[in-house]
């Protein structure tokens, strides 16, 4: 009569507890760090979209020096050159600036990775 039950220790539980949280450790601050660069690289993409716009709509109706401020006619006639109409919006919850015509459009992140052109 060997009735001998089978299952884990507590050591072997608690071994496993701590590989997985060592592995977390590990991962957590990377997928942060890769989520904020590829939020900057999104933003960065939407400011030369913008920029792009900008200066196209700038040379077809021959402004020089003029400032595009948000719900204006000026950026009425600059979002017929963006996709969809509208103007783009920042992954990481920015505020983008489209600015004088021949400076970059700027976002509000500036933290790094930083959202500038």
């Amino acid at each position: 009569m060997n009735s001998k039950k089978s299952g884990f220790t507590l050591v072997e539980i608690m071994i496993v507890v701590a590989i997985i949280g060592l592995l977390a450790a590990i991962a957590i601050p990377s997928f942060i760090k890769a989520r904020a660069e590829s939020q900057a690289k999104g933003c960065i993409n939407n400011l030369r979209i913008m920029d792009a716009a900008k200066e196209q709509a700038a040379m077809e109706n021959g402004w020089s020096t003029i400032a595009v401020a948000n719900n204006s006619p000026e950026e009425t006639n600059v979002l017929q050159y963006v996709k969809g109409n509208r103007k783009p919006e920042c992954p990481a919850n920015g505020t983008y600036a489209w600015n004088n015509i021949g400076t970059d459009p700027t976002c509000t992140i500036t933290a790094a990775p930083a959202h500038t052109l």
